[in-house]
């Protein structure tokens, strides 16, 4: 028994093998007895730690310090880094979703791009307005606004949806301040100016390949009506909730919408902060200006003056106060505790992973096998993702298990970077009945379950591996 425990806890089988066991335990409990990811972490975790013989004293601490204990160290590391960009991230998407911005830009686009371009506007909806807001919130704003465009163009509502579903999945998976790629950051330990970066430039051939192109063609095969009940009668009418089965609302007209320029000003704003400071620390040498470009390009601080921005802009000069700001604020962060949680959880078992040696194991069976780690990523998450259907718990858990990979490499921060986009692109691979967004898609847009699957799971994996395409390519020019 004894020489058992020995060959699991030393040799690289075996701690392969403990690592297989602790997966495999992580997807029964999440899947089978549906526990909550958080807690399925944490268990795991735990669990993982002392099979391997880690002493107590390094998993949890002792009873006068524990602020230097894997636990400790995993959840207090990653949230300290993350928690504050989500936080403001989802209040300057709430204050957008609430002035209006979504209806002023849809009928800017419309009357850009006309009744045969509509599609297309739809697309660039999803994917302007997907960048502040979290995807299931950009379905329950946006929706509506789908309805009103398949109606208006008498085509099948798939035809307009699928775009825009391809541009909120698109910046959910790919661009901060989503939570997955800001996990990414802190797992990874790579900059956020360069997950931008590469989030647009391995996403958006993604987005037109899944959204425009496979959009385009299965929206003129599939076949299917706008609501019956979603009742359009001017532009003061929502579906509360959306989809089949719902009961459509009146909402507060807004007589004055903020202008199209103004919510994009208002986007742009820490985009251009990150990404200034990310490319000055490369270009400038050492000195007031970049000292100037790091303070105000640093997410946090970037987050914070976009979201001042739009409270003035969108709120107070709107006739807003500041109790009604507070209070949007309040509402708009109960979603998030529960994420952070997940995410806290994950770095831990990524702590355990390292601490164990079985990140270092990994390294090794790779190195024989060949494999590069960014096609290792890729197909972790993809495992991930499939057995288990969250995106969030795919990329932590991978994140966790390839953090301890790069960091033994040394690899530069553009790698890194393509790193963290194979593991997002595969954290939305073919999403089916296990995950949550495939029901909400299927209701909200009047599909069965067998057109959700034709429609919706093909556009992710075409996302997912057309990104993932792009990624491992510009991976081995840099690399």
């Amino acid at each position: 028994m004894n020489s058992v425990v020995d060959w699991l806890r030393t040799s690289t089988p075996g701690l392969l093998v403990l690592c297989g066991i602790a997966i495999a335990v992580l997807l029964v409990v999440i899947i089978k007895v549906k526990l909550e990811p958080f807690i399925a972490l944490l268990i795991v975790g735990l669990g993982l730690a002392l099979a391997a013989g880690l002493p107590v004293n390094e998993i949890v601490g002792t009873a006068i310090k524990s602020n230097e204990s894997l636990l400790e160290t995993g959840f207090g590391g990653i949230l300290g880094h993350i928690a504050v960009i989500i936080g403001l991230g989802t209040v300057l998407g709430a204050i957008l979703e609430k002035s209006g911005g979504a209806q002023a830009l849809t009928a800017k686009l419309l009357g850009v791009f006309g009744e045969r371009g509509a599609p297309i506007a739809m697309g660039l909806l999803g994917l302007i307005f997907g960048i502040p807001v979290f995807f299931d919130i950009g379905i329950f704003v946006l929706a509506p606004l789908v309805y009103v465009a398949a109606r208006q163009g008498g085509k099948s509502l798939v035809l307009y949806a699928l775009p825009m579903l391809a541009g909120l999945s698109m910046t959910h998976a790919f661009l901060p301040p989503h939570p997955g790629p800001v996990a990414l950051g802190g797992l990874l330990e790579v900059n956020l100016g360069w997950l931008i970066l590469f989030g647009f430039i391995c996403g958006i051939p993604g987005f037109i390949a899944a959204g425009l192109v496979w959009g385009n063609w299965i929206g003129k095969r599939i076949i299917v009506d706008v609501p019956e009940d979603f009742i359009n009668d001017g532009d003061d009418t929502t579906a509360e909730g959306g989809g089949a089965g719902t009961v459509a609302t009146k909402r507060p007209v807004i007589t004055t919408p903020p202008s199209v320029g103004t919510i994009g000003a208002i986007i742009a704003v820490p985009l251009v902060l990150i990404l200034g400071a990310t490319f000055g620390s490369i270009l400038l040498d050492p000195g007031n200006l970049l000292e100037v470009l790091t303070f105000f390009g640093t997410p946090a601080v970037a987050l914070l003056i976009a979201v001042l921005i739009a409270f003035y802009v969108l709120g107070i000069r709107r006739g807003s106060t500041v109790q009604e700001l507070s209070k949007l604020t309040g509402e708009s962060l109960r979603p998030v505790g529960m994420l952070l949680l997940v995410v806290g959880a994950g770095a831990f078992f990524g702590k355990v992973i390292s601490a164990t040696g079985i990140g270092t194991a990994l390294a090794d069976t790779m190195a024989a096998a060949g494999l590069p780690i960014i096609v290792l990523a890729y197909i972790i998450s993809c495992a991930l993702r499939v057995a288990q259907g969250s995106a969030t718990v795919a990329i932590v858990t991978t994140g966790g298990i390839v953090g301890p990979l790069v960091a033994a490499q040394d690899y530069s921060a553009p790698a890194v970077a393509l790193i963290a986009m194979s593991i997002a692109a595969g954290s939305i691979i073919a999403s089916h009945v296990n995950d949550g967004g495939f029901w909400i898609i299927s209701k909200f847009f009047n599909l069965t379950v067998k057109q959700t699957l034709q429609t919706w799971t093909v556009l992710e994996t075409i996302l997912s591996v057309v990104s993932f395409a792009v990624a491992g390519i510009l991976f081995a020019i840099i690399a």
